[in-house]
């Protein structure tokens, strides 16, 4: 039996021609027109001779890629690319957020057509939504990531154009904006920290623990597994294969100290891949965050618990010593004295717990 050939049809919002090809609509051109059937033609046998097709190439021609259909694009590649522990990340959350003034404002437009003034306008919104002045600065470097995926997968003519073109943007300066500041992250009074623990579950209660013992983020901790923790020492080592600084090839040890293995024995089970706290990020801040609210403490997010981790070990212990338990020593030397700086840990674990 014959396999259906992909119909001719009309995209009635934008007036054009489409047809559907493994589920991806692919735009043709204006309805009806000898370009869209000639368009269509090309794909047709392209598909008939099994060559993938790609939906986001514009014809030549054609009115081209808009706004819409490369944001998609790229959103099918982000959360594609944007993984870790089988997870699509928070970075697919704020290209989303960063998209939305710019399918608002422009989506219909042809992305060669927009331009530094329309970037400048989308900005703009941002500012009117009372977002931060950092987070809209990140999200027009999101914008231009955007772009810079069209140029990487030719997308469309004069992309590369564009994208030198969107870069001479300037970012948002302190002082020179309406966009607000937020406040800088900062070490957490110890006092709001003991009113969070007193009506936290005893796991968040923990973790929070770990936290202030280790300089761990909080990402690194939930991705435990009693098998990643050698206990053969008196000081313990989990080593992270998968973690925030992998892809540049850095190492990550986190250490445990007496205090910590007490902690961790309460969660250890006889299977070495079973994780030790089973709950999320976003669930850990949220309880952490709704603690905050009803103790009547400015919020923190379990993020900031590494300032107050860090700012303890700098005291007790030395810069150096500070930035090896926090994972920040330099990326061409972590390799160098990767065995030196677990020395350093593990000893500052068996002091400071």
């Amino acid at each position: 039996m014959s396999k259906k050939l992909p119909s001719y049809r009309l995209h009635k919002t934008s007036g054009r021609a489409v047809v559907t090809i493994d589920g991806r609509d692919c735009y043709l051109g204006q309805f009806g027109s000898e370009e869209s059937r000639r368009r269509y033609g090309e794909l047709i046998a392209k598909h008939s001779a099994g060559v993938t097709v790609d939906p986001f190439k514009s014809a030549p021609g054609q009115p081209g890629l808009t706004i819409n259909e490369l944001c998609l694009a790229f959103l099918r590649h982000a959360e594609r690319h944007y993984v870790k522990n089988g997870e699509v990340t928070d970075e697919v959350q704020c290209f989303k957020c960063a998209i939305k003034p710019l399918v608002n404002l422009y989506g219909s437009t042809t992305a060669s057509e927009f331009g530094p003034l329309a970037l400048k306008t989308v900005r703009q919104a941002m500012i009117e939504k009372k977002w931060s002045r950092n987070f809209i600065n990140k999200s027009v470097s999101r914008i231009r990531s955007i772009f810079r995926y069209a140029v990487e997968n030719e997308l469309f003519p004069g992309a590369a154009v564009r994208i030198v073109e969107l870069k001479a943007v300037s970012p948002l300066l302190s002082g020179r904006t309406e966009a607000e500041d937020r406040p800088a992250r900062h070490v957490v009074p110890q006092a709001d920290i003991e009113a969070v623990k007193a009506i936290v579950p005893q796991r968040t209660r923990d973790l929070i623990d770990l936290q202030l013992l280790t300089g761990a983020r909080p990402g690194e901790l939930l991705m435990l597994t009693g098998g990643m923790i050698d206990q053969s020492k008196v000081v313990w080592v989990a080593t992270l294969k998968d973690h925030k600084t992998a892809h540049r090839g850095k190492t990550r040890a986190i250490v445990f100290g007496l205090r910590c293995q007490e902690i961790l024995k309460r969660y250890l089970t006889d299977d070495p891949a079973q994780p030790l706290f089973t709950f999320t990020r976003k669930w850990y801040g949220m309880a952490v965050g709704f603690a905050c609210d009803k103790v009547g403490v400015q919020r923190f997010t379990p993020h900031w618990l590494r300032h107050n981790a860090a700012s303890q070990l700098r005291e007790d212990h030395g810069l150096d010593v500070a930035q090896v338990m926090l994972g920040h020593s330099s990326a061409n030397m972590t390799q160098l004295y990767a065995h030196l700086d677990i020395a350093k840990a593990v000893e500052v674990a068996r002091i400071h717990g």
